[in-house]
């Protein structure tokens, strides 16, 4: 029988020591869908304190379909976000966008994604719901439904590891 001596060899991936885990550890995420009646500008400018501290990290923060006419830009930059770390996208339709949004939070390089899109239906939101277990970045979904009551969130808290 022989018997190896020093150190075992390195697989990538899978033996991890602490200091890595600790250094690459984030924090709790969760994909949240709102009804919007102001086309995105409260809720973005409610979330712009929290997007600035989330820039500073240098992951990108990510928007997809935002509406211009809302002053998003100005509103980012007033509110101290890192404008070279925003990423637009223009996904050309919602099935697109939401494909966008799933790649960009599960990537592990955005801290947020914000989408706009017209409305969820059930299979979008179930969608969205398994895409919420494997997310590296905070989740904001802004439906532009203007016969819906109140905005709400739809999507309970689910923690991600990354």
């Amino acid at each position: 029988m022989s018997t190896l001596m020093g150190k075992a060899p390195e697989h990538p991936g899978l033996w991890q020591d602490a200091a890595y885990v600790a250094e690459h550890s984030w924090q709790q995420t969760e994909i949240t869908s709102l009804v919007t009646h102001s086309q995105g500008r409260q809720e973005l400018q409610q979330l712009s304190t929290q997007l600035a501290r989330l820039s500073q990290l240098g992951r990108w923060i990510v928007l997809i379909n935002p509406e211009n006419a809302i002053g998003y830009k100005e509103l980012l930059a007033d509110a101290g976000v890192r404008m070279d770390r925003v990423l637009l996208v223009r996904a050309r339709d919602e099935v697109e966008a939401l494909w966008a949004m799933e790649k960009a939070l599960t990537s592990g390089t955005s801290s947020a994604v914000i989408s706009w899109v017209e409305q969820l239906d059930h299979k979008d939101k179930r969608r969205l719901q398994l895409v919420a277990k494997s997310a590296r970045a905070m989740g904001i979904v802004l439906e532009n439904n203007p016969m819906a009551a109140e905005p709400a969130s739809l999507f309970p808290k689910l923690q991600a590891v990354h």
